[in-house]
């Protein structure tokens, strides 16, 4: 049995709380983070249409990936520490709901925050990106309220 827990910014504690209450001891937890390939790749072309050909070291994009890798893992870092149990920990790039979809395939829980409007139950609670991880994941799908981080 495989549980996928979706790691995101502001709502992976929630996300992780609720996989240490609700996956099985013999379950293995898999910590996944996607990086989308798009703001790197619109700060590259920026560079290279707005600013001409200046040196390489110089491309925004590439630091970009580099800081998006950066935090990738210090959010998954946290997150393992936070878990508290043997889990694996995945970083992909790409589209992230297309991502997050395949990553879980095959898994017998995934694990995700509502990541919209929380003032108000419903659709709009759900940002387009977990709604169609939502929509389209093929296992059943766990759907938390973030909330305040536990000490």
């Amino acid at each position: 049995m495989a549980v996928v827990v979706w790691i995101t910014e502001g709502t992976w504690p929630a996300c992780v709380d609720a996989a240490r209450t609700h996956a099985p001891a013999s379950a293995a937890v898999v910590l996944l983070h996607v990086s989308d390939h798009d703001v790197p790749g619109v700060a590259h072309g920026a560079f290279a249409g707005l600013l001409g050909r200046g040196r390489p070291d110089h491309d925004p994009g590439a630091r970009l990936t580099d800081q998006a890798t950066t935090s990738a893992r210090e959010l998954l870092t946290a997150a393992a520490e936070r878990l508290g149990r043997e889990c694996t920990q995945v970083e992909r790039t790409g589209r992230v709901e297309h991502e997050v979809v395949a990553a879980a395939e095959g898994a017998e829980l995934l694990v995700l925050a509502r990541d919209g409007d929380r003032a108000h139950a419903g659709p709009r609670s759900l940002g387009p990106a977990s709604r169609f991880v939502v929509d389209h994941a093929t296992c059943p799908v766990l759907l938390v309220w973030p909330g305040s981080p536990r000490p």
